[in-house]
Parts: structure tokens; sequence; C-alpha cells
């Protein structure tokens, strides 16, 4: 009987210590993927790094944005951001309200419709001189049809979620928030910006693409035909 009994408890006690190391691990996903949602700033829910570790400043330097590696490192807003080159994380280091996405990257035109997304760092456009990433491709050409309109909407909204963040005091969300252009130091170099009339065609042949779409080559310089 007390071999039984003996017997009873180890299993008990092994199957206590499996039970807790299960709860353990879906604590840590869940907590993960919270901060990813609540945070002003979108980050990936397993590695924590902002943008899907897009180099931010990429955006507005190179045709398309460029994957940014962990050598290139810079924390802001209490996240990892990655950069392609150091001189990238350099720029971004000086003005990183500048560089980082609008609404910490969450999906503008979500935002600007009353709820919050996470906007793909491949889907984006860049409007006087800042940048706005969307959740998909119909979200961002619904924003092109007025993006005035749609910043000043979610403008507003940003306002309202700012209160739900966990991890963020007010003061530091404004930060991340779309601000007027001029209202922060502009961007070094070459940089892309949307005429409202025809926003996703370059100036000119040397100026990056200023929409995003996943696995798209930029678009021509000069008028569509």
């Amino acid at each position: 009987m007390t071999a039984m009994m003996r017997q009873i408890h180890k299993q008990t006690l092994t199957i206590a210590l499996l039970l807790q190391a299960i709860f353990t691990l879906v604590l840590g996903c869940s907590g993960a993927w919270a901060s990813g949602l609540n945070g002003a700033i979108v980050t990936d829910p397993l590695t924590g790094v902002a943008i899907d570790g897009m180099d931010p400043v990429s955006y507005f330097t190179d045709p398309q944005p460029l994957q940014g590696s962990p050598d290139f490192e810079f924390d802001w807003g209490g996240v990892p951001w990655y950069f392609a080159l150091a001189a990238n994380r350099d720029a971004f280091a000086r003005a990183p309200a500048v560089y980082a996405p609008q609404f910490g990257g969450h999906a503008t035109m979500s935002l600007a419709r009353g709820y919050l997304s996470d906007g793909n760092p491949r889907i984006f456009v860049v409007v006087e001189k800042r940048l706005y990433l969307f959740y998909s491709l119909t979200n961002r050409d619904a924003f092109l049809l007025d993006p005035a309109a749609a910043i000043a909407r979610a403008r507003a909204q940003w306002g309202v979620f700012a209160k739900q963040f966990a991890n963020s005091d007010p003061a530091w969300v404004d930060t991340v928030a779309a601000r007027a252009p001029g209202s922060a130091e502009a961007p070094a170099g070459p940089v892309p910006s949307v005429d409202l009339a025809a926003p996703a065609i370059p100036a000119t042949p040397s100026a990056p693409a200023a929409t995003g779409d996943p696995g798209a080559h930029p678009p021509p310089a000069g008028p569509k035909p």
C-alpha cells in the first residue's frame, strides 16, 4: 500500500509540474502578444522588434524599404529598432519621431475608422515626409482618396486610444502621433512625398517610390500612361 501511495504521489507531482510549465508558457506568450497590441508602438509578438525589423530610415532613402539587422540596433520608445546601416541607425537616433512610422506603426486607415490594427511594414505611403503603414492594400487605396482627411481622423482617434496603452504615458505617446509638416526636423537626403493629385508617382527618376506593396518593384518615374 505504501509503495502504491508513493507512486500516486509521484504521478500527481509530475502532472502538477507539467501544468505549471504549460501555464507559464501560455502566460508568457499572451503577455508578449498583449505588449505588442497595447503598446504605442507595434512590435513583433515573438521578437519584440518594431515594424518586423524593417529599417525605418530606408523608407526615405531607398527605392524600397530594407530589412534591418540586429547588428545595427537602437532602442526607442521602449522597443528595439533594426537598421540596415550604421548611418541609418545614427540618423534615426537624432530624430526618431521623424523617421518612425506615424501612430507607432498602427494601420492609419483603420485608426481613422475608429479601431486599432497592426500596420504592414510592406504596405506604406510617405506623405509630407511622414511614413504611414496600412493593414492591407485596400486600406491604403482608401487612404489615398483623401490623405489629409484620413490623417486628421486618425490623429483624433489616436488621442483616444493613447489612454489604453498599458506601457506608455500620454506625453510620450504624443511623439509618435502624426505631426503637421515642418513641425520636426526633416530627414536628410532624398525624401519621397505624395502629391495628393497623383499619389504613387515619384517626382524624378532618382526619387524613391512613395508607396510600397509586398514584393512589388518601384513604379517608373514620370506620369502614368
